[in-house]
């Protein structure tokens, strides 16, 4: 019998959780979580004794442990993170943002704001992170997975063979994911999460977007449609001198856009729009509509309607997990009988996990366990690999790039850098297509022009 993959999760809050059941719930491959480590003590010894594996004090210990390191902490700490484990020799996961710009560092003090800082600077250095991840993986000969669960989600799944097996065109895709607000007490401060709704949700439901626009290429033409051209906005909306705070959402953003929209172009001229936004109530909503010429599609992700439950008395339902970020448990709900199931965590880690045991392809179509030829990309502002670079592809932008680096006080404080964050966040989720991440380097140096 084959040794179990042995993994340890840095990070013990939201991320974690999912994680750790993604990994409980793969099947055919030997895998083991071997334990865990935070910054946070109470934190980690609390997991560590809910789910019964070991805390860790610092990642070298965690790493003596382990094969693969699984980082599920805030993105200002990924690059060291993922560095120091690949030179111990060890694979990665990273979760999203694989990495990005987080301020000058001590130097600036509390001066940094990131929605009004120059974007050419968080470009840069945004590129200069990924490139000494990637070098580190290659140096050590290993290989990185980045977390990205819509494309695994079953719903975005059945459409997939849908539009395969049907010919479909797609003519138009419409998503959001929205909430109430995150979890993590580092959301919200640009220096630890590098950006607001559309780098945190909006990559989500706009990956997936990605993901069929190309399987219908391939289907049809043997080639993948990719973007042509980016538009977005964002807005600081719970910031607003006039907006009254009714308790019912988060409110504590610091630099980053709680509400944003953008407006994809693919080269066949079929279009897309995301949205995502802190400002929804009523749990967690995820979903994607297709409009094809052939059929509609709408994903449902969250809510589901496999359950409907009436609740008289919040007190009833004290101890029944229903729905992330629902609010309340009293009146007519939709209890999720597999939450994690919907959003495709068990086929994520399913999947990376045999991509690297068996060395077959990843569904993302990315090897991701073989770095050293993959090309990466980060979200929110995505670098493509250096063979990329030097590959050359046509592409429009789309207006206001003139505005691209000035502050702009009627976007809600932040400058049309949304142009740029939104077509970071299109690289981002452009991890899992290496054909379509050609576009990016010529996308961004275009903007910068």
């Amino acid at each position: 019998m084959q040794d179990a993959i042995r993994v340890g999760i840095v990070g013990a809050r939201f991320a974690a959780r999912f994680h750790w059941e993604g990994y409980r719930r793969v099947y055919g491959i030997p895998v083991k979580v071997a334990g865990i480590t935070s910054k946070s003590a109470e934190s980690r010894d609390a997991f560590a004794r809910d789910h019964g594996i070991t805390a860790f004090a610092s990642l070298d210990e965690l790493c003596d442990a382990s094969d693969v390191i699984d980082i599920c902490a805030p993105g200002s700490s990924h690059e060291p993170l993922a560095v120091h484990a690949l030179g111990r020799g060890k694979h990665v996961v990273i979760e999203k943002p694989f990495t990005g710009y987080y301020g000058p560092g001590a130097a600036a003090g509390d001066d940094f704001r990131g929605n009004t800082y120059p974007k050419e600077i968080m470009l840069r250095e945004a590129l200069a992170s990924c490139d000494r991840i990637l070098a580190a993986a290659r140096q050590a000969g290993k290989k990185i997975c980045y977390a990205e669960n819509w494309v695994y989600a079953p719903a975005i799944e059945k459409e997939r063979e849908i539009l395969a097996k049907s010919g479909g065109q797609i003519l138009w895709l419409i998503g959001d994911e929205s909430h109430s607000g995150s979890h993590s007490p580092y959301y919200g401060i640009w220096k630890f999460s590098g950006g607001g709704a559309l780098v945190g949700k909006g990559c989500h439901p706009l990956t997936a977007a990605l993901h069929l626009k190309r399987v219908e290429g391939i289907t049809r033409d043997a080639k993948p449609f990719r973007p042509a051209t980016v538009s977005a906005r964002t807005h600081e909306i719970t910031r607003l001198k006039n907006f009254r705070d009714a308790g019912f959402l988060r409110t504590s953003y610091d630099d980053v856009e709680d509400y944003g929209q953008m407006h994809i172009t693919f080269d066949d001229g079929t279009v897309a729009d995301i949205f995502s936004s802190e400002l929804v109530m009523g749990g967690v909503h995820n979903w994607l509509e297709v409009f094809a010429n052939n059929h509609r599609t709408r994903c449902n992700l969250n809510p589901t309607d496999a359950l409907e439950t009436y609740n008289p008395k919040e007190e009833f339902l004290k101890e029944v997990y229903v729905t992330e970020k629902l609010g309340t448990k009293q009146g007519w709900s939709n209890p999720a009988p597999d939450e994690d199931w919907q959003h495709g965590y068990p086929r994520e880690f399913q999947d990376f996990m045999e991509s690297g045991f068996t060395s077959t392809a990843s569904l993302c179509r990315v090897e991701t366990w073989r770095v050293t030829r993959s090309p990466c990309f980060i979200a929110p502002i995505c670098p493509p690999s250096a063979a990329a670079r030097r590959l050359r592809y046509r592409s429009r932008i789309v207006p206001e790039a003139p505005y691209l680096f000035k502050n702009r006080p009627d976007n809600g404080g932040l400058s049309t850098g949304t142009i740029l964050i939104a077509t970071l966040i299109v690289l981002g989720s452009l991890l899992h297509f290496p054909d379509l991440e050609r576009i990016a380097r010529l996308v961004v140096g275009n903007l910068i022009a």
